[in-house]
C-alpha cells in the first residue's frame, strides 16, 4: 500500500528532527524508514498479484460460462431434426383460442406460450418461432376462445434434444403441459391425417330445467325422464347434416357445411361442490367454429320449452334459423383420432401408433387439477351458464315454427324440404 501524503510529510518532518540526534540514532532511524518503505513495496506487489489472480479467475469463469452456453447451443444444433407430434393439455381460460396470431400481441393464444417454450428450450431456432411454416407446424384442432383441451395434437419438426419434454414444460405455465411425444412420418400433418375429434361439454344440469319451473341452481337434480329426452335429441345429430345454421359465414349450399357426427350423448350427472353437473360427449369427423356450442344450445332451448322439436330438422334445411350458442366455458377437446394412419404406419416397425394409453393417467390428473376446477369455479363465480340462459327468451324461435307450419301446408314445398334436410337415413 502506498503511503499517503500526510504520512510522507510526517516522515519528512521526523527526519528533519532526527538530524538533531547523534549519528548513531540517525542511522537507526534511516534504517527503520528504509525497512518501512521496503515492506510497503512488497505489500503493493502482493496486492497487485492478488488482484491479477482474481481478475483472471473471473475472466476464466466468464469464458467457461460462455463456452458452456456455446457447447449447449452447438449440441442443440447437432441434435437431429425430426417430425414429431406433441400431446398437449391446457386450460383455455384467459386465452383467445389455440391458433397463434403472428404479429398481434393484443390477443394471447395457447400457441404463443408453446412457441416461446420451444424456442427457449432449444427445440427450434428463433426464426422458426417467428415463421411457423419453417418447422411445418400444424395443430389438429383450432379451439375457440376459452376452450380447453385434454388431448390436443400438434405436428412439427424439432431438434430431438435430451430430456425434451421436461425442458419444454420448464418454460410453460402450469396450466399448459406437454404430456407425450411420438415420431411420425416426414409428411405427417396432424390436421389432414385426423379421422375424427371427440369433444366434451361440461355443464350444470339446471340448464335442462323447464323454463316454467322455478329452480334453485344448487338444489336442482336432473331426473331420469329429462336425461332421456336430452339424449333422444342429441342422437338426432348423428349422421351427415347441413350445419350452415350452426356456424357463421356459410350458406346452405356450401358443401363444407355438411358434417358427419358419429356419436353424441349426455352421461350420468354428478355433484361437485354442491352443484350437479353432466358431461355431453360428441365425436365427429370435423367441426366448424361454434358448431358444437350451437348444437348443445339448441337442445337446451328445446328441453327448456323455448323451441319446438321440429326446429332441429328445420335448422338442417336451407332456411335461416336462429340457433343459440351455449357458453364456451365447458367445452373441452378430449381426443383426436388417427385410425387410418395407425393402420398404415402404426405397426411398420419404424413408427408408433398414435394412441396415448400410457398417458391416460396424466391426462386424467391434468383435467382434475386444471380443467374441471376452472369450469366449476368460473360457473359459480361468473355464472356464465345462468346468464346465458337468461338470453334464450330473446331468440326468435316462434317465427321459425310458424314458417315451418306454413311450409307443411304446401305439400310440394314440404316434400322438397324433406329431400334436402330430412333426419331420416343419416340420423342413426
Amino acid at each position: 500500500m502506498e503511503l499517503s501524503l500526510s504520512a510522507r510529510v510526517s516522515c519528512h518532518s521526523c527526519s528533519t528532527h532526527l538530524r538533531l540526534f547523534p549519528p548513531q540514532v540517525l542511522a537507526m532511524a534511516e534504517d527503520l524508514i528504509a525497512a518501512v518503505a521496503s515492506q510497503t513495496k512488497r505489500l503493493n506487489s502482493s496486492s497487485e498479484v492478488v488482484q491479477r489472480l482474481e481478475e483472471n479467475g473471473h475472466q476464466n469463469k466468464r469464458l467457461k460460462s460462455d463456452a458452456d452456453e456455446e457447447d449447449a447451443e452447438d449440441q442443440n444444433k447437432k441434435s437431429p431434426k425430426r417430425k414429431i407430434v406433441l400431446l398437449m393439455a391446457y386450460s383455455g381460460k384467459g386465452y383467445h383460442g389455440m391458433q397463434r396470431n403472428v404479429g398481434s400481441s393484443q390477443f394471447k393464444t395457447i400457441e404463443d406460450d408453446l412457441v416461446s417454450a420451444l424456442v427457449q428450450s432449444g427445440c427450434i431456432p428463433k426464426n422458426h418461432g417467428e415463421d411457423m411454416k419453417k418447422m411445418s407446424f400444424q395443430r389438429c384442432a383450432r379451439t375457440d376462445k376459452g376452450v380447453s383441451a385434454a388431448g390436443q395434437i400438434v405436428s412439427l419438426k424439432v431438434r430431438l434434444i435430451d430430456d425434451i419434454l421436461e425442458k419444454i414444460n420448464n418454460h410453460l405455465p402450469s396450466h399448459i403441459r406437454i404430456l407425450g411425444l411420438k415420431r411420425v412420418t416426414g409428411g405427417f400433418n396432424s390436421k389432414n391425417k385426423c379421422d375424427a375429434r371427440t369433444y366434451s361439454y361440461m355443464l350444470p344440469t339446471f340448464a335442462f330445467a323447464h323454463k316454467d319451473h322455478e329452480v334453485q341452481e344448487e338444489l336442482f337434480r336432473l331426473d331420469r325422464e329429462t336425461l332421456e329426452s336430452v339424449n333422444k335429441l342429441l342422437a338426432c345429430y348423428k349422421g351427415t347434416h347441413n350445419f350452415h345454421n350452426f356456424t357463421s359465414q356459410k350458406g346452405p349450399r356450401d358443401p363444407s357445411a355438411k358434417r358427419y357426427i358419429m356419436e353424441m350423448y349426455c352421461g350420468e350427472p354428478f355433484v361437485r361442490e354442491n352443484m350437479e353437473f353432466a358431461v355431453i360427449q360428441v365425436k365427429g369427423q370435423s367441426f366448424m367454429m361454434h358448431q358444437i356450442r350451437k348444437m348443445i344450445g339448441l337442445v337446451i332451448a328445446i328441453v327448456k320449452g323455448y323451441a319446438a322439436e321440429s326446429i332441429m330438422e328445420l335448422s338442417w334445411g336451407e332456411e335461416k334459423v336462429d340457433v343459440p350458442k351455449a357458453p364456451g366455458l365447458g367445452l373441452v377437446l378430449e381426443k383426436v383420432h388417427f385410425e387410418k394412419y395407425n393402420r398404415r404406419f402404426g405397426n411398420d416397425g419404424l413408427h408408433e401408433p398414435l394412441e396415448w394409453t400410457e398417458e391416460e393417467e396424466k391426462i386424467a390428473v391434468f383435467k382434475e387439477q386444471y380443467i374441471y376446477p376452472t369450469i366449476i369455479n368460473t360457473e359459480r363465480e361468473e355464472k356464465s351458464m345462468a346468464n346465458w340462459l337468461n338470453t334464450l327468451p330473446i331468440h326468435d324461435f316462434n317465427s321459425t315454427a310458424v314458417e315451418m307450419q306454413t311450409n307443411n301446408k304446401n305439400s310440394k314445398k314440404s316434400s322438397d324440404l324433406e329431400a334436402s334436410d330430412g333426419c331420416g337415413d343419416d340420423s342413426d
